[in-house]
């Protein structure tokens, strides 16, 4: 007998975490033939830190991919009035801690990428792989064009590229994304460069102001850096009223000027200027953030399916994106084996249906959440309400400090989320 083949080909578009995701559960399927197109020229993560909590650690438990991830625990992280330093709320993890003892941690980007691209097998993912276009070829699948003049032809696209995605745009094109405004300004250094500042290098802390705040924490566990190897730590700090740029349709992880980010910060706290001073000429990166309308559908053409920031382009809002996006490629994998033991000829349009149906509305129901508290804010900022009720009206928005009202994120378990689903059409068929 010869070798099984396989007859059904995916092109995932994107090599961030939901990509890599999706790859590792896809690639586990042996009718599938996966290949990852990612436009960097190599393995790159832009950013600094990342935060990974309990919906983090289910999906990449499942993922097997969850060993070498690790970074500084943020138990304890001090929401702070960023003009005069006091603390507003000590926002403690117990919860997390309760329920996986690997808790809340903010972590280097890098470690994530390298705990996904270890379970990658070998020869899946090209590189030097901008999309240009995607064609709707029918019963032939679909074309995919690149930058370099390649192209490539799958049954199956899985849209991974982000918020400014080209295949969600070729889908839906009147869902355009637009600036919000909102400019954020990050960078890794030496812990040790901020140890004559004990509030700012020690622990995770917010500091916020009328237009922007300042988020500082380690990404780093002292007791399992390598010998000889220093200890990082994160400023993120963020404007919410940036004018546009005319002309400049992306700003992601461009150079900018210590005088270009510490103009923003002049009203702050004196140990909030002076962590900002701190950081070397030429380490800051600038990200501008974009976001767009919430989704009416996540899949297209019967063979497209949009998965992380492409298919819900909000801009960082609950600050678990790579969570969400992992959780998708997973849940991709488990919808597609279910149809393809059911009826091997004719599964993937079955499979994207029920995808939609688990995960779309969980992303409708983040921009509803979304929509009712703004309102609420919009009303006491018209109430002319004083900075720290703000703030505190600012927490509730992001849960911080509310217990268990947003558990529907940072507790979300897709394993169980499947789980539900196949008994759920147990009980329909039965």
């Amino acid at each position: 007998m010869g070798s099984y083949q396989p007859t059904t080909t995916v092109a995932i578009v994107g090599g961030g975490p939901a990509g890599l995701a999706a790859a590792i559960a896809l690639s586990e399927l042996p009718f599938l033939s996966v290949t990852i197109y990612e436009r960097n020229p190599e393995p790159r993560e832009v950013g600094a830190g990342i935060s990974l909590s309990y919906n983090a650690w289910k999906v990449l438990d499942l993922l097997d991919a969850a060993d070498g991830v690790w970074g500084s625990s943020k138990a304890d992280t001090l929401q702070r009035n960023g003009y005069n330093g006091d603390v507003v709320l000590k926002q403690p993890w117990p919860e997390n801690a309760k329920e996986d003892k690997r808790g809340a941690i903010r972590a280097r980007r890098t470690r994530l990428q390298s705990g996904l691209l270890a379970k990658i097998p070998e020869g899946v993912i090209e590189f030097n792989k901008k999309l240009v276009t995607v064609e709707d070829l029918g019963e032939n699948g679909a074309l995919l064009q690149f930058e370099d003049g390649s192209e490539a032809v799958a049954d199956l696209v899985v849209a991974a590229e982000g918020i400014r995605s080209v295949v969600r745009r070729t889908l839906y094109p009147d869902l355009r994304i637009h600036f919000t405004g909102n400019t954020a300004w990050r960078t890794l250094i030496p812990r040790s460069s901020l140890a004559h500042l004990p509030d700012i290098s020690r622990g995770t802390s917010w500091w916020y102001g009328k237009g922007g705040h300042a988020y500082l924490s380690g990404v780093d566990d002292p007791s399992k850096l390598k010998p000889g190897e220093e200890e990082l730590f994160e400023l993120s700090v963020r404007s919410y009223h940036e004018p546009e740029i005319p002309g400049r349709t992306v700003s992601w992880g461009i150079p900018a000027t210590n005088e270009r980010v510490q103009s923003r910060f002049l009203e702050y706290d004196q140990r909030v200027q002076n962590a900002i001073a701190a950081v070397p000429e030429g380490n800051w990166r600038e990200f501008a953030n974009y976001a767009g309308p919430g989704p009416e559908k996540i899949t297209g053409w019967d063979k497209v399916v949009l998965i992380g920031d492409a298919s819900h382009p909000l801009h960082g809002a609950f600050g678990s994106g790579a969570a969400f996006g992992m959780e998708d490629g997973w849940t991709l994998a488990r919808a597609i084996e279910l149809t393809y033991n059911r009826d091997p000829s004719n599964f993937l349009r079955s499979a994207l249906q029920i995808f939609e149906e688990i995960r779309l509305p969980y992303y409708q129901g983040m921009y509803r959440y979304l929509a009712e508290q703004r309102e609420k804010l919009q009303t006491l900022e018209a109430d002319n309400r004083s900075f720290d009720d703000i703030l505190k009206a600012r927490f509730q928005m992001f849960g911080i400090g509310q217990k268990g009202n947003l558990d529907w994120i940072y507790k979300h378990n897709i394993g169980q989320v499947w789980e539900d689903y196949l008994q759920g059409r147990k009980e329909v068929n039965a």
